[in-house]
């Protein structure tokens, strides 16, 4: 299973809505780590023009995962079409994750951001979490690998940035994942209150419906 865990992270290649079909702005706070239901961020590979296909991301509200409440994100555009089931309050755990055709389970979940108070210059957490993937068809789903994964995240700085949504007050976070296969490791730009400038894909905000 080892070349099924890391690259499950990368994104898929086809078309996407354009930018400028996010949906209508939604007022009022949204808290440290935004999770209310509605919430849409619209993504670009970085250093792609603004008439590209993009990514968008969406909270489509709560949802069971492996007996578990947790919070929909669903990720889509260029083919892809994942959703992320996480728990978010003292921090954000991802449990898993489902594409058409696969899903994904990590237990214990992956904390993916720690508590609000913690998350400052120099903090590092991690863990490990035993990884199941299983593919899915319509009468059920089979085991299709299984095995270890190991993370490390690490905040760098806090800095300035600008990306085409604006300029943001940014925790820069380094994430670090081994399997038995290898290593990998990406770059993640945090902004509190409006969720990642950056994500781990190289993908850039452009736009969301919230301020």
């Amino acid at each position: 299973m080892r070349r099924y865990l890391m690259p499950l992270f990368l994104a898929l290649a086809a078309c996407a809505p354009r930018v400028g079909e996010v949906g209508p702005t939604l007022e009022g706070p949204v808290g440290f780590y935004p999770a209310l239901t509605g919430l849409e961020w619209v993504y670009l590979p970085e250093g792609e023009s603004l008439s590209a296909p993009s990514y968008r991301l969406r909270v489509e509200g709560p949802g069971v995962f492996e007996g578990q409440e947790v919070l929909r994100f669903r990720s889509f555009g260029r083919g892809e079409d994942r959703v992320y089931f996480r728990q978010v309050g003292e921090g954000v755990r991802l449990l898993g994750f489902q594409e058409p055709a696969a899903r994904v389970v990590f237990a214990p979940p992956l904390l993916e951001y720690p508590p609000e108070g913690l998350l400052q210059v120099g903090y590092r957490w991690g863990g490990r979490a035993e990884v199941k993937v299983e593919l899915l068809s319509p009468t059920g789903k089979e085991p299709l690998a299984s095995g270890a994964l190991s993370y490390t995240m690490e905040v760098l700085e806090s800095r300035e940035v600008r990306v085409p949504a604006g300029a943001f007050r940014v925790f820069r976070i380094r994430q670090s994942f081994k399997d038995e296969r290898g290593e990998a490791a990406y770059e993640v730009w945090f902004a509190p209150g409006v969720g990642e400038v950056r994500t781990r894909e190289g993908r850039v905000l452009v736009e969301r419906n919230f301020r």
